[in-house]
């Protein structure tokens, strides 16, 4: 753009009498509908780029759901053998833990919490 502007400035000098030696732009400006244009390439730029990461996001979701769901099948398949091969004891395992879980979180508590005394309130656990 320099060189052309260069080029025909010195020629048109050339037809007053004028000899330019050099020309140096210090300033330049665009007109509006040319800013206009460019900003609005920039945003649909931005926009694409935007819609491209949203569906590789959806993308990298819908994987790690697919490997959660195969997770957590592959998790029932194993209970349901472990259920078959160990009968009851581990469900009444599960309940044991859970119960000292839940004791644990109302000791931490700073409200007092009441349970009925002589129920089992805490997942049936079995009075032996």
């Amino acid at each position: 753009v320099s060189q052309k502007v260069s080029e025909d400035l010195t020629e048109r000098a050339g037809q007053f009498g004028l000899i330019l030696d050099d020309i140096s732009i210090t300033h330049l400006t665009f007109g509006k509908e040319f800013t206009q244009a460019v900003e609005l390439k920039q945003v649909a730029q931005q926009d694409a780029e935007k819609a491209r990461f949203l569906v590789e996001k959806a993308e990298q979701q819908k994987k790690a759901a697919i490997i959660t769901a195969e997770g957590d099948a592959q998790a029932a398949i194993l209970l349901a053998k472990s259920f078959g091969n160990a009968g009851e004891g581990l469900v009444e395992l599960r309940r044991i833990e859970a119960a000292e879980d839940i004791a644990y979180q109302l000791s931490k508590s700073r409200n007092v919490t009441y349970l009925p005394q002589g129920q089992n309130v805490l997942l049936n656990l079995p009075t032996q």
